[in-house]
């Protein structure tokens, strides 16, 4: 239980994060947010908060931002329709009524003779007995009522596909974006809490039943020399105790402004065919909130380096396919990083949020890479690619996606529980 409430935590962040991204600069933008979604399939929860509703779906996928203009609207009036008008008090129609008419006794009803609900914001039609065509602007916000429920209106300019090319690249590579920052904060948040790493020569915290807590030496303890050898960094203790394994070794070190002489032998280890001596000692630790901070930049960029090298690997072939992994390996995963601590499983989700970034920014359709590759497109050619044909392809790289996820999946399958 507790690995299936680490890993909805974990995979809640990250997706919520990646499509907050999304959702805050499609705002800024003006565009209209219709939905903010975590997951697919049915909706589990859901609720409603200024012109978008935020939702919960069953199927742990991923998530989505559903702006306006970005597919087909729903909903449209043709000519011969029959629709009912509710007015605002400024004499505009703020909402359309397109069935359950008898449920609305005080809407006027027209039979619709042309509508621009795009551009000019207008509905004309004929009301009933009347032969004299009347024209009704309509106001904004204004919503069409279909089965009880309201859905907003979406003029052009409230629409994806009326922004600037800056604005469009700016929504979609938000989100990706967000991943990078989590990262960065969660990076940030382990520096302040657990402390960081620093390369000098002090003694960080021992290990029970090591050979320098039997030998007297104390966390906080400052290494001088080793064998009459001064040491600078953490980097000239550790190599010289890897060095002598089963070796006496006497350590200088400064305790309290009390110098002491201690003898400590490193007991010997076997480690990938090579002999070396450990001392049962963790490297020193420091907090501080700039530390801290350089400390997020660093890891934040290692791992984004590392990740994007492993991927190299994974398309050149020195990386097998079966080396994947999706959610099920992602599960397993996560819980044996539970086992070893929360800042472990902090650690994790920060490197699971750099993976779910870059992954999204490589140039697949279906993903953000995908759109953005056809947005450096229609910036090299001045001119948008045609929406149909555009959709198509990520319609295919979609369904080539899931193919590849199910592919995964039942490797992980395979891998961890046959």
């Amino acid at each position: 239980m507790n690995t299936v409430i680490a890993f909805v935590i974990i995979f809640g962040a990250l997706v919520f994060f990646h499509e907050l991204g999304h959702l805050i600069f499609a705002k800024r933008a003006g565009i209209l947010c219709r939905e903010f979604a975590i997951g697919f399939g049915p909706k589990v929860f859901s609720f409603k908060k200024g012109e978008t509703v935020y939702t919960i779906r069953l199927l742990p996928l991923g998530g989505f931002v559903r702006m306006a203009g970005e597919d087909p609207e729903m909903i449209d009036v043709k000519p011969g329709q029959l629709v009912g008008l509710l007015f605002d008090k400024n004499g505009k129609v703020n909402k359309i009524i397109v069935n359950h008419k008898d449920e609305y006794p005080e809407a006027k009803v027209i039979e619709v003779e042309r509508a621009d609900l795009e551009h000019e914001l207008y509905i004309e039609g004929y009301e009933r007995d009347h032969e004299q065509l009347e024209r009704f602007e309509l106001s904004e916000p204004a919503y069409f009522v279909m089965n009880r429920e309201e859905i907003q209106i979406a003029p052009y300019h409230r629409q994806f596909a009326s922004k600037t090319l800056g604005q469009r690249t700016m929504a979609i590579f938000a989100g990706p974006l967000m991943n990078f920052i989590l990262a960065f904060i969660i990076f940030v948040a382990i520096g302040m809490l657990q402390g960081y790493p620093v390369n000098k020569p002090i003694i960080g915290e021992l290990t029970n039943n090591g050979s320098a807590m039997k030998a007297g030496l104390q966390q906080h303890d400052v290494v001088l020399s080793i064998n009459g050898q001064s040491v600078s960094t953490w980097t000239d203790v550790v190599e010289i105790i890897r060095n002598n394994p089963e070796k006496e070794l006497l350590f200088k070190v400064k305790r309290n402004n009390e110098i002491l002489d201690i003898a400590v032998t490193p007991e010997a280890k076997e480690v990938q065919g090579e002999t070396i001596g450990l001392i049962g000692v963790y490297g020193p630790m420091e907090k501080s909130f700039f530390g801290a901070f350089k400390q997020g930049a660093i890891e934040t960029y290692y791992w984004t380096k590392e990740i994007i090298v492993g991927l190299a690997h994974l398309l050149t072939g020195q990386f097998s396919f079966d080396m994947l992994s999706g959610p099920v390996g992602i599960a397993v995963s996560t819980h044996k990083v539970a086992q070893s601590g929360v800042y472990y499983l902090m650690k994790w989700g920060a490197i699971l949020s750099i993976n779910l970034g870059i992954i999204n920014l490589l140039p697949i359709p279906a993903l953000d890479g995908g759109r953005l590759t056809f947005f450096a497109i229609e910036a090299l050619r001045g001119k948008p690619i045609d929406r149909q044909k555009e959709g198509l392809v990520h319609f295919i790289g979609f369904a080539l996606l899931m193919l590849l996820m199910l592919v995964v999946t039942w490797n992980d399958i395979q891998k961890f529980f046959l």
